[in-house]
């Protein structure tokens, strides 16, 4: 094992080592001993960047679920808030199947751990008013807040309660994708129905 010199090289590390181990062998099949020997640092260490093993869990996901990391701005389509809708949700449905951590650790963790319900729930409540910001750059008209509000929370819904798992063939993303349109195409005609009663 090897120590290293820079703290978020080596915290970067243990949450690497900890997101791989936790989709292999679940949270509570990874020991700290395991974690520290596939993160490279001495047990200690981990006790020293996180003080509990729900602690790294935490961490792990707060930092893979970030909405901070979606730009409104640039999901917006000016005039077009299906699209709007429906760059956000092929960017979080990306975003997460691209991870382990999101597919595994969420799908077997988020109904016993209350750290990572906690996680979830603040996740949930930023992806909503990402989804609010990039509909309002992406309206040209003005519309009821209370129906923004509304597509925004039934469009964050719709996107975090998709399955977890990596499509297994062309034709079910296809699926995927035609119904994430048609649900898009739903909550923007509710959206823009608000526009012309104001």
């Amino acid at each position: 094992m090897t120590e290293d010199a820079d703290p978020v090289r080596t915290r970067s590390r243990i949450l690497n080592a900890a997101e791989a181990l936790f989709a292999r062998h679940g949270f509570d099949g990874t020991s700290t001993a395991r974690l520290a020997d596939a993160a490279g640092v001495p047990k200690g260490l981990l006790f020293y960047y996180f003080r509990t093993k729900p602690e790294i869990l935490s961490a792990l996901l707060e930092e893979r679920l970030d909405p901070a990391a979606l730009d409104p701005a640039a999901l917006a389509v000016p005039g077009d808030p299906v699209q709007t809708l429906v760059n956000v949700g092929e960017r979080v449905l990306g975003d997460r199947a691209a991870s382990g951590v999101l597919r595994e650790v969420i799908w077997h963790e988020a109904h016993t751990r209350p750290e990572v319900h906690a996680v979830l729930t603040r996740y949930r409540h930023s992806l909503h008013e990402t989804i609010e910001h990039a509909l309002r750059a992406g309206l040209t008209a003005a519309v009821d807040t209370r129906a923004l509000h509304a597509a925004a929370s039934a469009w964050a819904a719709t996107i975090t309660a998709r399955p977890l798992e990596a499509p297994s063939a062309d034709h079910e993303h296809l699926h995927e994708a035609a119904s994430l349109h048609a649900v898009a195409r739903l909550l923007s005609a509710g959206l823009l129905s608000s526009a012309r009663a104001i």
